[in-house]
């Protein structure tokens, strides 16, 4: 690969991950703010927009890290809304694996031991867990449906019908 090809792929990644970080903070701002006003709730209060945006940039990184190792690429969906449910569901589960590896890779970092840090993820309710992987997969399911239909039409096809200005009919 010639360095121009280099230069324009690096470009090209950068920009999928500024552009995936950009829809994941605003859905992780938006999230974190309503818990903010639940009376009552733990996480009541002010609430860090820092927060959202190192959640965003990491779980970005992570979703680009399953692109470039293919999850999903292997579904047998008969149609795009399967194969977009599918993925959804794969792009959740390597979400879940690697944010809990990074938890204890975090709590190593600081200390704790790997089985305080199990210790907390024992001391939330089931439901509470199924609620926020039931979130995640509502916030994956229009970020990997807007990249099928985009990997479906064809490069820049997509993205020239959203930014395209249509012609006044009048």
């Amino acid at each position: 690969m010639n360095k121009a090809a280099m230069k324009e792929r690096a470009r090209e990644e950068l920009r999928n991950y500024a552009v995936v970080a950009a829809y994941l903070f605003v859905c992780f701002a938006v999230v974190m703010f309503y818990e903010s006003t639940i009376p009552g709730s733990r996480i009541a209060g002010p609430f860090s927009l820092t927060t959202a945006a190192i959640k965003a940039l990491i779980l970005g990184k992570f979703i680009l890290i399953g692109e470039a190792v293919g999850v999903g690429e292997r579904s047998r969906a008969p149609h795009l809304a399967g194969a977009i449910v599918t993925k959804s569901l794969q792009f959740l589960l390597l979400l879940v694996v690697l944010s809990i590896a990074e938890e204890l890779i975090v709590g190593k970092f600081h200390g704790r031991a790997f089985s305080a840090t199990l210790a907390d993820y024992e001391q939330q309710s089931v439901l509470n867990m199924l609620a926020k992987c039931l979130l995640m997969l509502l916030i994956l399911l229009p970020l990997i449906a807007t990249r099928e239909f985009s990997r479906t039409l064809g490069p820049g096809v997509l993205r020239g019908m959203l930014t395209r200005r249509e012609p006044d009919g009048g």
